[in-house]
C-alpha cells in the first residue's frame, strides 16, 4: 500500500474512544488506521508526538456574506478563517443579496465558493413565500436545506405567513431534505421592539428585553408542531433559551425528526455584561440571555438534547457594529475560527472530553444533514477532513489573530487551553498555527445524502387538495 500522507503518533479520537495509532491517506481519504510499529510506505510523514487528532469540524451555521456584501466577508476570507479554527466543513446561510432563492442563484453561489473556498461547503436555500416552487428544483441543484426565517436578521427576508411554512414543510417532508430555522416570534419581537423605542429605551438590554424568552419558545413549537403534522426535517438554529430544553426533549420523545444546535456565544457569554464598556458588540439574533442560562444549555448539550454545537459565524465591518443606539448597530460578529478552542477550553476546565468535542462539531452535524457517509468521522473509506489538536497549547483570543475580514472579537483576551494546530482538508495541509498554509480553492459543494423521506398527512397536503374533485378525508 503506498499512501500520499501518513500521521504517525497520533491519539485518535472518535465518539467512543481515544486510541494511538497511525493514520494514513490516499487520494484524499484514509486508506489506514494502524498501530505500528511498522507503516506503509507513505511520500509524505508528520509525526504527531502524540497530539490529538479528530476530524474536522463541521459547522452548519455560517454566513460568508457573498454576493451582496463582500465588505463584511466572502468565500475566501470565511473559509480561511474557517480552516485557521479546525472546521473543514461549513454551509452557508442564504440570506444574501441577492438571497440564495431559486436553483439559478444556488449556481451562482456555487461557482463563486468554488472560485475562492480552503474548505468543503453546504449552501441552503431560502424558504420563502415567493419560493415554494422553486424547492425541487433547489434539491436537485444540490442545496443541503433551506433555511427558514420566522424571526429578522440581516438582509430582512421577510417572514412566512404560517400558511405557507406549512406548504414547504409539506414539500420539504415528501423532498427528505432539512429545513433549519431561526425560531423567533416576528410579530412579538418587532412589536416589543417597536414599542421599546418609543419609549427611548435605546440601551443594549433593550435588545434582549425585545425578544425575551417567549419570543424564542413559542417559534420552537410552532416548528415543531407543523413538522410533526407533515414529517418534515427541521433543524433548529442558534438555540439561546434554557426555557427552550423541556419543549426540545417533548418533541423529540414524540418522534419528530428535529435536530437543535446551540452557540459557544450562548455557553460562555451573559446579558450582565452587556452594561459593560464594548458590551454593544455582543448584540446578535437571538440575543445573548442571562448567565442562569447557561448551565441549562450546557448540560442539554451534554446529554444530547442539544445536539451539536454551531457558530452563526456573522461578521461586520468595524463601523457597522457602531452606532447612535443599539437598533442602529449590526447583529453578530465572528465566530468560525474560535468555536473549537472554546470547545476544548471546556475540555481542559473539566466540563466535557475530546469525545463529547468529536460528537458535538463532527459526528452529529454529519449525521442530521446527510454527510456521515463521507464526513464527521476517523475511518477507512472517510474523507480525510482532520484537525490535529494540542491540548497543552495556549491561545489568547482576539481580533488581531481573525483571519475573517469582520474584525471584531467578542472573547478579546480570553485565554484558552488546547489549540487546534494543523486542518486537513482531504489529506491536504490548508491550515497550521492559525496560518493559512496552501491557498488553493479546494473546497467542493457537499450534497446531501438524507434518510429516505416520511411525509405525514399527505392526504391533506396543499398540493392534494387542489387537484379536482379531491375529498381529503379519503
Amino acid at each position: 500500500m503506498g499512501l500520499d500522507l501518513l500521521l504517525k503518533n497520533a491519539r485518535v479520537v472518535t465518539e467512543t474512544r481515544v486510541f494511538e495509532a497511525a493514520v494514513g491517506v490516499a487520494d484524499g481519504r484514509i486508506a489506514y488506521i494502524g498501530a505500528g510499529p511498522e507503516y506503509p510506505r507513505a511520500q509524505r510523514i508528520i509525526d504527531l508526538e502524540g497530539r490529538h487528532l479528530l476530524p474536522g469540524c463541521i459547522d452548519v451555521h455560517v454566513h460568508f456574506r457573498e454576493p451582496g456584501m463582500t465588505q463584511k466577508e466572502d468565500f475566501g476570507t470565511g473559509t480561511a478563517a474557517a480552516a485557521a479554527g479546525g472546521v473543514t466543513c461549513a454551509f452557508d446561510m442564504p440570506n444574501t443579496l441577492p438571497p440564495t432563492d431559486s436553483a439559478a442563484r444556488l449556481a451562482e453561489k456555487r461557482a463563486m465558493a468554488e472560485e475562492k473556498a480552503l474548505i468543503d461547503f453546504g449552501l441552503y436555500g431560502l424558504l420563502g413565500e415567493h419560493n415554494l416552487a422553486e424547492l425541487p428544483a433547489m434539491a436537485e441543484a444540490g442545496m443541503i436545506g433551506t433555511k427558514l426565517f420566522l424571526g429578522n436578521t440581516t438582509g430582512d427576508n421577510p417572514c412566512p405567513s404560517d400558511g405557507a411554512v406549512l406548504e414547504g414543510f409539506e414539500i420539504l417532508a415528501a423532498l427528505g431534505l432539512r429545513c433549519s430555522i431561526h425560531a423567533e416570534n416576528s410579530p412579538i419581537l418587532f412589536w416589543r421592539q417597536n414599542r421599546l423605542k418609543a419609549a427611548g429605551r435605546n440601551d443594549p438590554l433593550s435588545h434582549l428585553a425585545a425578544r425575551t424568552d417567549v419570543v424564542a419558545i413559542e417559534a420552537l413549537n410552532r416548528a415543531a408542531t407543523l413538522a410533526d403534522w407533515t414529517g418534515a426535517r427541521i433543524h433548529i438554529v442558534h438555540e439561546s433559551c434554557a426555557g427552550s430544553v423541556p419543549f426540545i426533549r417533548f418533541w423529540k420523545d414524540r418522534g419528530v425528526d428535529i435536530t437543535v444546535e446551540t452557540l459557544p456565544q450562548y455557553l460562555y457569554l451573559d446579558a450582565e455584561s452587556m452594561s459593560a464598556p464594548g458590551g454593544h458588540l455582543l448584540r446578535m439574533n437571538p440575543p445573548i440571555r442571562q448567565k442562569a442560562h447557561q448551565d441549562p444549555l450546557w448540560a442539554a448539550l451534554l446529554d444530547g438534547t442539544i445536539d451539536f454545537v454551531a457558530t452563526d459565524h456573522a461578521p461586520h465591518t468595524v463601523q457597522e457594529k457602531e452606532g447612535a443606539t443599539i437598533w442602529d448597530m449590526a447583529c453578530g460578529f465572528p465566530g468560525v475560527q474560535t468555536s473549537l478552542p472554546l470547545m476544548l477550553e471546556a475540555v481542559s476546565a473539566g466540563r466535557m472530553g475530546l469525545r463529547d468535542v468529536v460528537r458535538i462539531m463532527a459526528g452529529a452535524p454529519s449525521r442530521a444533514f446527510g454527510l456521515s457517509d463521507r464526513k464527521g468521522a476517523i475511518g477507512v473509506g472517510m474523507d480525510a477532513d482532520l484537525v490535529v489538536v494540542d491540548m497543552g497549547k495556549t491561545g489568547t483570543l482576539g481580533a488581531e489573530s481573525l483571519l475573517s475580514r469582520g474584525k471584531i472579537s467578542v472573547y478579546e483576551g480570553r485565554e484558552v487551553r488546547g489549540m487546534p494546530v494543523m486542518t486537513f482538508l482531504r489529506g491536504h495541509l490548508v491550515a497550521q498555527d492559525g496560518a493559512i498554509v496552501d491557498e488553493a480553492p479546494r473546497g467542493r459543494m457537499l450534497r446531501p445524502n438524507m434518510p429516505l423521506p416520511a411525509p405525514r398527512n399527505t392526504a391533506t397536503t396543499m398540493q392534494a387538495v387542489l387537484r379536482p374533485g379531491n375529498v381529503p378525508w379519503d
